[in-house]
């Protein structure tokens, strides 16, 4: 059984789309013309017509009559009929867009009936049932000059575009159609009767682009980014080509009626002219301002699958299912060269930037390189087993392909591979490259579009051709912003109490220092009280050795004197007692001497007697003699017994002034002593309070050392409150995004479904 090419699986998919969608449109009821005989006219006579009637024509406007409310008034006309409300006065005025608001001094007219004044115009502002709408006219888009060279001024990016889906469908369909702008990072995404762009850097929805035709197949950027087309339809039934301006998101250009879906178009590089093609086998060249057929081309036998002009606008390439390919010259439509080699469906075509190049790839697996000065192939390379899908040459030179393999792949010109992107879920439809990021974008059948960073092969993301409505988007990301914002909170506190243990531990480890510090200033004070203590011990026993010799020579002195005083009384009694046996003695010798005088007398002339007398004479004289000497030394003992009393008296008191000194040395050397014990006890406290101190504060400031274990710990803890904080702002900034989102609408033709 033959393998189907690509295209086919891809409309077969679109069949059942359209199939989808004509039963719908047989089952549904018409939509309503409205006119303004029948719905408009009313509105304007209730609220319009007092003011703006044939009889008072203010501002020269009258608004009850259709031919007079279409020509307008003094400034001009009110009401376009090419379908553009938004530029229209009359609507702008009456929906208080601009100024003068009408009614004057009232609200807006109801919302139903501002709704039907908008659908009047975008419907051609009919007058009746059987009037037809004007054919719309391209809106001037400029002829700019052709150039490989970045545009000047800033990339263009979506502005202020509705980000809510037209349309959410059951399920996600394959992708279908996928670009990249060349100038800035945005991507155009094929969604069902709509486009979508999406910001190649958050992977945000950045825009939502109606378009009713159904669904594009393809889209392209023109040259200088500020301009996307895409081109697409309803398969069997209508196929169109569009334009908007990127920026504003405003349809400018429309182009082609064809009765079937449009599979490839391209706009030209002076934007000037749009080429299209698709199971017709024609390809059709349009005039851009005027929507005008400039010439077409049926060389082809097969339905057309690719084509696009060169980057220098000279040349047209267009290819087919059959595996022709031609090459046109664009202005004039006439044949260039026709390239043959491949040998299946060709799936897409690429220009290299200096349009000498062209790059093809086919069903046949292979990637093949043209060059334009003979037309001859000078490179052919397998790209993708099973059939190459497409393929892109990049503005700086590389080449991007996808297949039937899953994988995305990047080569250089020669066709050397630079890395495979693997991990599509299905066979891959698509491929776009965002050189401004340097990442590469792949649609694969299932419809999730893949976004790699092309340097390294790392996924990034992924893009939605089927996201969830607006409100859908503000819940889900309200509830990541509140799980996201708790987690930077528990990160910052989780920062915070890792600095906060550090700092404690410096702080815990200064306050140790600075009492081992203050300890170990108070060991000085110490060791010189406890030396003063020591030396005041060694002075107080000087002292009490002092007073303890001074007691002993008092003493010594006292009983000297003491002494002294008993013998000199005893001298003096001694005295006493002899001087009486003398005086006794003397009695007795003069008793003796008066007894012997007697006897003398009374024998004189004894000799003996006289001897006796003379004998007694003289020892009453001796004993007289005796008691005069004896009296004389006790009267000389008694003259000295004061002073020793005295002296007595002396030494005793200053034996007690000795004692009374050697007590209060004894005291003061207790007292000394016990100052000592108290000083040497201190400075034994405050050397182990020094020491435990000391070894607290190195234990302390070892703790307060931050580890490379511990600094990687707040790196880390920094780095996660850095990531969370800015995972939580960009969740909100996204948040704000949709809720700013919340009011955008298109008010053109573009947001109604055909």
């Amino acid at each position: 059984m033959p393998r189907l090419p690509m295209f086919a699986v891809v409309m077969g998919l679109c069949a059942t789309s359209a199939f989808a969608e004509e039963k719908a449109a047989a089952t549904a009821p018409k939509e309503e013309k409205i006119t303004f005989d029948q719905h408009i006219v009313p509105i304007f006579r209730e609220k319009c017509g007092s003011c703006h009637n044939a009889n008072d024509k203010k501002g020269d406007l009258v608004l009850d009559n259709y031919n007079l409310a279409m020509q307008g008034g003094a400034s001009g006309e009110v009401v376009r009929t090419d379908g553009d409300a938004s530029q229209s006065q009359l609507y702008l005025v009456v929906t208080h867009k601009s100024e003068p608001v009408m009614p004057p001094s009232q609200p807006k007219l109801p919302d139903e009936q501002l709704t039907l004044i908008r659908k009047w115009i975008e419907g051609g502002a009919l007058e009746n049932a059987g009037s037809k709408a004007k054919p719309k006219k391209n809106m001037a888009v400029a002829k700019v000059e052709v150039s490989n060279a970045r545009p000047a001024g800033p990339p263009p990016m979506p502005e202020n575009l509705p980000i809510d889906p037209l349309v959410v469908s059951a399920r996600g369909n394959g992708v279908t159609a996928l670009a990249n702008n060349p100038w800035s990072s945005i991507a155009a995404v094929a969604g069902h009767k709509q486009v979508f762009l999406y910001d190649t850097k958050t992977l945000e929805l950045a825009g939502v682009l109606p378009f009713p035709e159904g669904v594009a197949h393809i889209l392209k950027f023109s040259r200088n980014g500020q301009l996307l087309m895409a081109g697409g339809g309803r398969g069997s039934h209508s196929g169109k080509v569009v334009v908007w301006d990127v920026k504003t998101g405003k349809r400018i250009a429309e182009v082609g009626s064809e009765y079937d879906v449009v599979l490839a178009a391209d706009i030209s590089p002076d934007q000037t002219q749009i080429a299209l093609g698709g199971p017709k086998k024609i390809v059709r060249v349009y005039d851009v301002s005027t929507g005008e057929l400039l010439y077409e081309k049926n060389k082809h036998t097969d339905w057309i699958t690719a084509l696009e002009f060169s980057p220098d606008g000279v040349l047209l390439a267009t290819a087919d299912r059959s595996n022709g390919l031609f090459v046109w010259e664009a202005f004039t439509g006439r044949e260039f060269y026709f390239l043959t080699g491949h040998t299946g469906a060709i799936t897409d075509v690429s220009w290299a930037p200096d349009s000498n190049v062209l790059a093809s790839c086919s069903e046949d697996t292979t990637i093949r390189l043209w060059e334009m000065q003979n037309g001859t192939l000078i490179k052919n390379w397998g790209g993708h087993g099973g059939g190459c899908s497409s393929v892109e040459v990049t503005r700086d030179n590389r080449i991007a392909s996808t297949g039937r393999d899953n994988q995305a792949k990047l080569w250089d010109m020669n066709g050397a591979a630079i890395r495979g992107f693997a991990g599509l879920g299905d066979l891959g439809m698509e491929v776009a490259f965002d050189v401004e990021t340097d990442r590469m974008l792949c649609g694969d059948l299932t419809g999730a579009i893949h976004v790699w960073n092309a340097k390294d092969g790392a996924v990034l993301g992924q893009l939605n051709t089927n996201p969830p409505p607006l409100a859908k988007r503000i819940e889900v990301t309200s509830q990541a912003f509140a799980v996201a914002d708790t987690a930077s909170a528990q990160a910052t506190a989780q920062l915070a109490a890792l600095i906060k243990a550090i700092a404690d531990r410096k702080v815990a480890a200064d306050a140790a220092v600075k009492l081992a510090t203050d300890t170990q200033a108070a060991i000085d004070p110490a060791t010189k009280a406890n030396a003063a203590a020591a030396a005041d011990v060694v002075a107080k026993t000087q002292t009490l050795t002092v007073a303890d010799t001074n007691m002993t020579n008092a003493a010594a002195a006292q009983t000297k004197a003491a002494g002294e005083r008993e013998a000199a009384t005893k001298q003096v009694t001694d005295l006493t007692a002899k001087v009486k046996a003398a005086v006794d003695a003397v009695v007795a010798t003069d008793a003796a001497a008066a007894a012997a005088l007697v006897a003398v007398e009374a024998k004189p002339d004894d000799a003996a007697v006289k001897a006796a007398a003379a004998d007694a004479t003289k020892k009453s004289a001796d004993a007289l003699a005796a008691v005069s000497e004896l009296t004389k030394l006790k009267a000389v003992s008694v003259q000295q017994l004061p002073s020793k009393s005295e002296a007595f008296g002396t030494t005793n008191i200053a034996l007690n002034t000795a004692k009374a000194a050697r007590e209060k040395a004894v005291a003061d050397k207790v007292a000394s002593d016990k100052a000592a014990v108290d000083a040497a006890a201190k400075l034994k406290v405050t050397m182990d309070t020094a020491v435990a101190a000391k070894a607290n504060a190195d234990k302390a400031v070892a703790a307060a050392v931050v580890t490379p274990e511990q600094q990687k710990q707040v790196t880390d803890a920094d780095a996660a409150m850095k990531a969370a904080a800015e995972k939580a702002s960009g969740i909100k900034v996204q948040l704000d995004r949709l809720n700013a989102a919340k009011g955008r609408s298109f008010l053109t033709a573009d947001a109604t479904a055909k």
